[in-house]
């Protein structure tokens, strides 16, 4: 399924997702996972008002709701632009360059690492890993791999990518 991110997602919307996706899963003690992933595959991010009509729908406590969407990294709690960008800054990377490579990229869109660009069109993450370590340093754009980058280069891709 493929992501959708709406920053102003109307509260009817998300009441029909979250109820939508609460159907689809089966319940049970590992279903809040399952439950959080589908919102945001749908919505593109977990907003408040998606994670509280979790907890009615699931019965969980919302304090445990929003204690495992803040604690797994996957989840995301705000709208992230129409490109992520992850740039790999795991030991083989970060050997090879990877915090010029992210420098790089976030000097060429004018954000900081994690932010996001104010047209919506870019989001630059830190990873820890992308299992590319023979390709350090690497990044991904989407499901677009891109390894022994140059800050150079990865300033062109990026370019492209906003065209």
């Amino acid at each position: 399924m493929e992501s959708v991110s709406r920053a102003s997602e109307p509260a009817a919307d998300i009441r029909d997702i979250v109820d939508e996706v609460v159907s689809e899963v089966a319940p049970g003690k590992g279903a809040l996972i399952p439950v959080l992933q589908g919102v945001q595959s749908r919505i593109g991010y977990l907003p408040r008002e998606a994670m509280e009509r979790i907890a009615r729908r699931t019965g969980a406590p919302a304090a445990r709701v929003f204690g495992v969407a803040t604690f797994y990294s996957q989840f995301r709690l705000a709208p992230v632009g129409k490109h992520v960008i992850k740039v790999c800054h795991g030991t083989a990377c970060h050997v090879q360059g990877a915090g010029a490579v992210t420098d790089a990229i976030c000097l060429e869109l004018g954000v900081e690492p994690g932010g996001t660009t104010d047209d919506g069109k870019f989001t630059v993450e830190s990873v820890a890993c992308l299992g590319c370590c023979s390709l350090a340093p690497v990044m991904m754009i989407e499901e677009d791999t891109f390894g022994r980058l140059t800050p150079d280069e990865a300033r062109k891709i990026v370019r492209e990518y906003g065209d």
